[in-house]
């Protein structure tokens, strides 16, 4: 039930109900990886169930794509679908300009191929992860194995000279072994606390060898649907320019609430 909900799932909730209207029947949907991108798959979900919504959805992770099947929507490939009309996917961080720091959940390189692939992304988020300066959240880089401490090294090295106010970074590690991604990775979580040009850290980071891709999202969303805890949503939308306010009433009978796990 919704009244068992905190005040940042409600956000998360509102946020991915709100979002859920971009999608129009016959469309080709990239699903985000993560706690606000799940609650989106459920509400798509209760769609198709029940509204008769006839939608591709393309997973940026096995865990998205696990979840998508189990409420029902048709899953498919990136290589199947070619190209995609919509990404909706959540942010770890997201600023003025709708640059993102992405990654918390370890799914970035999947999460940026899908983004960059669709005619639209639109990023649906708690109000917490808006910020005046991205990199409070440690920043992901998604690294090759072989090798990464050198890697490691080079990162670290680097950053001296970038407009960042620190340089530590460290292994993600899943226990007492290291991280791995979907694609057989490693990920290294930068502490950098703020980033003063996401632009050309972006590019530097991917130009060091070992490095697979980064966290960093420039000029890839184009609208962030905001939740607040008591139902409040704000969506603004870059391209147009345009802040829209709006309120979302819970539905206590919606069955969406019956597994909280993610």
């Amino acid at each position: 039930m919704t009244g068992e909900l905190s005040p940042i799932d409600k956000a998360k909730f509102v946020a991915a109900k709100r979002a859920a209207d971009y999608v129009e029947d016959g469309m080709r949907v990239g699903l985000g990886t993560g706690s606000t991108a799940a609650w989106l798959v459920r509400c798509l979900g209760e769609q198709v169930r029940d509204d008769g919504l006839r939608i591709k959805g393309v997973p940026t992770s096995t865990r998205t794509a696990d979840l998508a099947r189990e409420v029902g929507i048709d899953v498919i490939s990136l290589d199947e679908a070619k190209w995609l009309d919509l990404t909706i996917d959540g942010a770890d961080e997201f600023d003025g300009d709708l640059n993102l720091i992405k990654g918390g959940g370890g799914a970035l390189l999947q999460e940026k191929i899908v983004a960059t692939a669709s005619d639209q992304m639109i990023v649906i988020a708690d109000i917490g992860k808006e910020v005046e300066h991205l990199g409070a959240f440690p920043l992901p880089i998604e690294v090759i194995p072989f090798g990464w401490q050198t890697t490691q090294a080079l990162v670290e090295e680097t950053l001296i000279s970038m407009d960042v106010l620190g340089r530590q970074s460290s292994l993600r590690m899943n226990g007492d072994r290291p991280f791995v991604t979907d694609e057989g990775n490693h990920i290294l979580d930068l502490h950098v606390q703020r980033i003063g040009n996401p632009r050309q850290l972006a590019l530097v980071l991917n130009q060091m060898p070992g490095v697979v891709e980064n966290g960093l999202f420039i000029d890839i969303c184009d609208a962030v649907v905001i939740g607040y805890g008591d139902g409040r949503v704000e969506v603004r939308d870059i391209n147009e320019g345009t802040v829209v306010q709006d309120r979302l009433d819970f539905v206590e009978t919606d069955n969406l609430f019956s597994d909280l796990a993610d």
